[in-house]
């Protein structure tokens, strides 16, 4: 995991080559003198600058695609810092050993680079621009899948630039520079062709000199000799400061005739010409800096029961490992009523819903049926909850009208929405579908599932239970046989039969009396004083964790439930799972904390958990 350079006293951020060696100097050029700086060549990479005998040497710490950091021909670590740790005991090729960090000057902070100014921006537009989103999910959006975001946007960002002309002609090229006014190293850079093929186009003296612009078979573009980039915006960065075998630097940008503005500029859709292979081929990572903030969301619905796998097994159709494939690009992201032409209701029409055969899932309540919701415009796939009450026993209903009535309640991407009740020959619960099941049962018969993945679902899970904390809900059944995957880079918190909303003036829900309860999942202060809070979420949240990191072992393993309590008061902990990232690990342990007080909640867990998915997702 990358380190968050950022807080590093010896780290400068986007500073040239140059400026480096200033900083070296004017710290006195001991030697094994170094700092550490942003590569402007290689997204998500670094470079070191050492200082010996009088002389200064850079180093480029590149990202690999294994989410490791190496010096070019050296040995592979997990983060810059550790990079830095090694080469101070050991040279291994460098030119002496690093001995003392030159740190940055009183109150000044890492230089930020000109595309950390547009990427906010540039992402949301994005956003609303490709799955019409807006409000709360739009937040959402951004938060879960920023790091893919940032991919996309650093691969096509030269495209809202005013400097990108597009797939002119060479011939076209030279009156738009040459046109008043002429000024030495005004330049621009056209398309050549679809294969990745640039053209840089650059005024001197009077003529257009044109300077070809390929790409190699990793992806890096580069002038023919030249430094080699990951995207177009790094170039023109870098030859604005240095002509580096141009016949001068670059000076100023020609517009595009119309007069288009970098607003105006629509962004390229998801299925853009050569957008796919782009990110395939672009290195594996973003600037380190980039960051995210966080979110609140709206309110409103979710599924039941304790101990049941709510959608069954895993469905046929299996993982897809494409990486633009995003949970925006699903039918179940927004609220089947974002479309104000949809008229919400809390009940369905059994002439619009159509039961397909075949079980999803089964348990004490019934079964669940995957149909179709006939809306006004358009047609869904649902799952449909079936109650079985052959003995018309009226608590078995009113304990799924209790589920719909938590479930008409929520609204987040990442909790399964309920449609409606649909009252016909059976009760019936329509509900969002997610065809890949649970999470246990699909990371159990998916092993090659990586661990950036996990951890992208297992965010999402805080996400959703950040809102239920927001919202004053309690889940209680909080465990990875109810997190149902939509794809297998979307999940969705689901069975809420068990949940509870709190009042305001109290943080906790206090059950009458012990029942059929999940005991390896709940906290200390639910088996000894029946109470229920979203602090004993968190504490739930962490054996999912466990569950999820374990690719869907059962916790507590021959354990039964008085052994997992006399384990806990002991103040014993499971273990990490097999290879199972100290990180996540270490968080697991913070929602394991016995005292509810010291325990965080959603709102400390999901942001550390995000902190670390972006770090390795870079």
């Amino acid at each position: 995991m990358a380190d968050n350079v950022n807080a590093l006293p010896f780290f400068y951020g986007n500073i040239t080559r140059e400026e480096a060696e200033d900083y070296l100097q004017q710290a006195g050029m001991n030697s094994g003198l170094y700092l550490l700086r942003q590569s402007r060549n290689y997204l998500g990479g670094f470079a070191l600058s050492v200082s010996h005998s009088g002389r200064c040497y850079h180093y480029t710490i590149e990202r690999q695609h294994n989410e490791t950091y190496a010096i070019a021909g050296g040995k592979s670590h997990r983060a810059p810092t550790d990079v830095i740790d090694y080469h101070s005991q050991e040279m291994d090729g460098l030119i002496c050993l690093l001995k003392k960090p030159c740190n940055r000057p009183k109150n000044m902070q890492p230089k930020v680079g000109p595309f950390e100014d547009l990427k906010e921006k540039l992402i949301r537009e994005y956003v609303k621009q490709t799955w019409k989103l807006q409000g709360p999910a739009l937040e959402q959006a951004i938060i879960s899948q920023r790091p893919q975001l940032e991919k996309l946007i650093a691969t096509t960002a030269h495209e809202r630039m005013p400097w990108f002309h597009g797939s002119i002609t060479r011939e076209d090229s030279e009156p738009r520079l040459q046109n008043s006014p002429r000024t030495n190293g005004k330049f621009l850079i056209r398309q050549r062709d679809q294969n990745g093929s640039y053209a840089l186009c650059l005024l001197h003296e009077g003529q257009v000199m044109h300077y070809r612009i390929d790409r190699d078979r990793t992806g890096k573009l580069s002038i023919p000799d030249g430094k080699k980039f990951d995207t177009l915006w790094q170039l023109v960065e870098h030859y604005s400061y240095k002509p580096d075998g141009l016949l001068r630097v670059l000076t100023e940008p020609c517009p595009r005739p119309d007069g288009e503005q970098f607003v105006g500029r629509p962004l390229p859709p998801l299925d853009h010409p050569g957008l796919v292979s782009a990110i395939q081929t672009a290195a594996d990572g973003l600037l380190s800096m980039f960051r995210a903030g966080s979110t609140s969301s709206k309110n409103r619905r979710n599924p039941s029961k304790a101990n049941q796998n709510p959608y069954g097994p895993v469905m046929a159709n299996q993982p897809s490992n494409k990486a633009e494939a995003m949970p925006m690009d699903t039918g179940v992201y927004e609220s089947p009523y974002a479309d104000p032409d949809e008229l919400r209701s809390s009940t369905v029409d059994r002439s619009q819903l159509i039961l397909e055969d075949g079980e999803l899932g089964s348990g004490n309540f019934g079964t669940v049926m995957k149909g179709i919701y006939k809306m006004r415009k358009t047609e869904k796939p649902v799952a449909v909850k079936i109650l079985k009450n052959d003995d018309n026993n009226p608590s078995v209903c009113e304990e799924m009208l209790r589920e719909a009535n938590v479930m008409q309640q929520l609204d987040n991407p990442y909790i399964v929405r309920m449609i409606g009740i649909c009252e016909a020959e059976n009760l019936m619960l329509v509900m969002e579908l997610a065809e890949l099941g649970p999470l246990n049962k699909f990371l159990q018969k998916n092993k090659q599932t990586s661990l950036k993945n996990i951890t992208e679902l297992v965010h999402q899970v805080s996400m959703g239970m950040k809102y239920l904390e927001e919202h004053n809900f309690v889940h209680r059944d909080l465990a990875a046989r109810n997190v149902l995957l939509v794809t297998q880079h979307y999940a969705k918190i689901s069975d809420f039969g068990l949940s509870k909303a709190v009042a305001e003036e109290q943080n906790y829900y206090k059950a009458k009396g012990h029942g059929k309860w999940p005991v390896k999942w709940y906290a200390p202060e639910c088996m000894n004083y029946f109470k229920f809070s979203c602090k004993s979420d968190v504490w739930s949240f962490g054996v999912l964790m466990w569950e999820a990191f374990s690719y869907g072992h059962k916790p507590y393993k021959g354990m039964k439930g008085n052994d997992v309590m006399q384990m806990i008061e002991s103040g014993q902990r499971m273990d990490p799972p097999p290879n199972c990232p100290p990180e996540i690990y270490d968080l697991m342990r913070a929602c394991w904390t016995y005292k509810v007080d010291e325990r965080p909640g959603f709102s400390v867990v999901e942001p550390r958990l995000r902190d670390y998915y972006y770090d390795i997702a870079q």
